[in-house]
């Protein structure tokens, strides 16, 4: 199946000269969702984790049903002030500023093995910065996926985990 026939182009989203690529049409193919959570499924598996990690927002809906299917522990990492309780808080550089990634204190324990999960890699600076973050409370980072890759930006260079991505938009 072609999985890129069933993700639109949005161009000028959310601001002129950004192309998003939207993965609502994928949601709402059923036998396209289904066949993209068995292929995410069968690309982890090698990681071989005990949890999943998905990154806000569009992460959680690859990493929860995928984390459901395989009989894993889900985890959300969110931005600052959106988890409830005490948090543990990772705080990275952007091109401009700096933005914060948290997870609840408690939800990985040492020595866990997580994959972090996401729709889309960029330029990578959410999900290096998750790995840290998963790193500081004491996971070990097994790997991360996502179901689409923009490799002209070079995230995956920012990477220092094994990374897979299932689909690759060249330019």
């Amino acid at each position: 199946m072609d999985l890129k026939a069933h993700i639109r182009a949005v161009p000028d989203f959310p601001k002129p000269g950004i192309l998003f690529y939207d993965i609502s049409t994928l949601l709402a193919h059923p036998a396209a969702w289904k066949e993209t959570v068995d292929r995410l499924a069968k690309v982890i598996a090698p990681f071989k984790p005990d949890l999943l990690a998905g990154i806000e927002s569009r992460g959680f809906l690859t990493a929860a049903p995928l984390a459901l299917e395989l009989g894993l522990g889900f985890l959300m990492v969110r931005k600052k002030g959106k988890l409830p309780g005490p948090t543990v808080p990772y705080t990275y550089d952007l091109e401009y500023g700096t933005d914060t990634v948290e997870i609840q204190e408690g939800a990985v324990q040492p020595g866990q093995r997580v994959v972090i999960l996401d729709d889309l890699l960029a330029t990578g600076g959410t999900l290096s910065a998750s790995v840290e973050l998963l790193r500081k409370v004491g996971g070990e980072v097994a790997g991360g996926a996502c179901i689409m890759e923009l490799s002209f930006l070079k995230g995956r260079d920012k990477l220092d985990i094994p990374f897979e991505s299932l689909l690759q938009y060249d330019d």
